[in-house]
């Protein structure tokens, strides 16, 4: 069994940042991602340019060099392995960590290759390994995804995409711009206010021309293998389709939190309660960063915003 001072788990840009400052502190420390380096950014899609500049997506003050004025993902794939490279975390790459014991003092931490004995834990799991599922009928079908990665595959089909954020905007626009015959389902009125400046006008243009189709104030009601039912405010219609991309959100593993003993606010957002001077929980001894922190509101805390959590942890931690 390690005996470890820190465990973090999650090897996301906030993991990667507490690891960091953990290396500076002196500490005994261990990531542990149960998938791949900066796993969540892996899965985004695979021509996705981030809305913030390079410098906001800094960690330990190590400089990215975007070759863009907004980097896009290979570069920031390619810059976070640079930081655990050069840096030499610690780091152990698909570890998932099954069970969290806790004892007087400390934590036990069963993964599904080894134990250990850590002093105090960092959660930092992020929210992209569970979407928000649809709740209907066809959802399970191949021809649906929650992750849309590239447009190749969609060329010359009927492509439903639901939603209207920046996920949805770009899966539209992509598949459109490759040969796709794209409609969207928009459950509001119009294209989200925080999608992307320079994508947000494209698609409302593809929309008013008619390259696009849209329902808004709509919903999809039905999956099957060669159409979808989609509930528009003048009635229920069935249109032909191919594929449906179900840009619905993500969230938080809020078991996970229930089980190590966080406690979440009732009001159906799930906000885990901590410090937000020290980031620990109320569990002592367990502290949460980045996005998890925002419960099911996953627009609230970003790389650039939470940064910071990784200094008031370190400073917190090595104050115990």
């Amino acid at each position: 069994m390690q005996q470890l001072d820190l465990l973090i788990i999650g090897g996301g840009p906030i993991g990667l940042a507490c690891g960091l400052e953990a290396q500076k502190a002196g500490l005994h420390y261990l990531i542990v991602e149960k998938g791949s380096l900066v796993n969540s950014l892996y899965h985004y899609p695979a021509n996705m340019t981030f809305f913030s500049t390079s410098e906001r997506l800094e960690i330990g003050d190590i400089p990215f060099v975007s070759n863009n004025a907004k980097p896009t993902r290979s570069e920031a794939l390619e810059y976070y392995r640079r930081v655990a490279e050069s840096k030499k975390l610690q780091l152990n790459l698909y570890e998932e960590v099954l069970r969290v014991e806790r004892q007087t003092p400390g934590f036990q931490v069963f993964t599904n290759k080894h134990t250990y004995q850590a002093k105090q834990i960092v959660l930092a799991t992020g929210f992209y390994d569970i979407p928000v599922r649809l709740g209907i009928e066809g959802e399970d079908l191949p021809k649906v995804t929650h992750y849309y990665q590239e447009p190749h595959a969609y060329y010359r089909q009927k492509v439903v995409v639901v939603g209207a954020n920046n996920s949805a905007v770009d899966a539209a626009l992509e598949t459109w711009r490759k040969g796709a015959e794209v409609t969207m389902v928009v459950r509001s009125e119009e294209i989200g206010t925080r999608v992307k400046y320079w994508a947000r006008p494209d698609i409302v243009n593809r929309i008013q021309e008619g390259s696009i189709h849209a329902y808004f104030s709509s919903e999809l009601r039905a999956i099957r293998q060669h159409e979808v039912d989609i509930e528009t405010p003048e009635g229920l219609i069935t249109i032909a389709n191919d594929f449906v991309v179900a840009s619905t959100g993500y969230q938080p593993n809020l078991d996970f939190l229930r089980a190590l003993g966080v406690e979440l606010s009732d009001d159906g957002r799930f906000y885990p309660q901590y410090n937000p001077e020290t980031q620990e929980s109320n569990v002592p001894g367990l502290y949460l960063a980045g996005v998890i922190c925002g419960g099911m509101d996953t627009h609230v805390w970003f790389i650039e915003n939470s940064r910071v959590h990784a200094e008031r942890i370190m400073q917190s931690v090595c104050r115990v």
